[in-house]
């Protein structure tokens, strides 16, 4: 085998983006960020959290009630 070709080994910090939840996991990368945990992500809550960021939500309404009016 060649010597020093692997990447270094890191016990990585993961950070949450939406509910802030942090944790570590083994990664060549020494931090990593994510927008959707299992903290918070609606498959394992079992809750549904709209995050809007663009009103795109308020769009998709506003399309239904149009359509139910037709």
């Amino acid at each position: 085998m060649k010597a020093d070709i692997h990447p270094k080994y890191h016990q990585a910090k993961v950070h949450c983006g939406s509910c802030g939840t942090e944790w570590t996991v083994g990664s060549t990368r020494p931090e990593l960020r994510v927008d959707v945990c299992s903290s918070c992500h609606p498959f394992f809550t079992g809750t549904q959290n709209i995050i809007d960021t663009a009103g795109q939500v308020e769009r998709f309404q506003k399309r239904l009630e149009r359509q139910a009016r037709s």
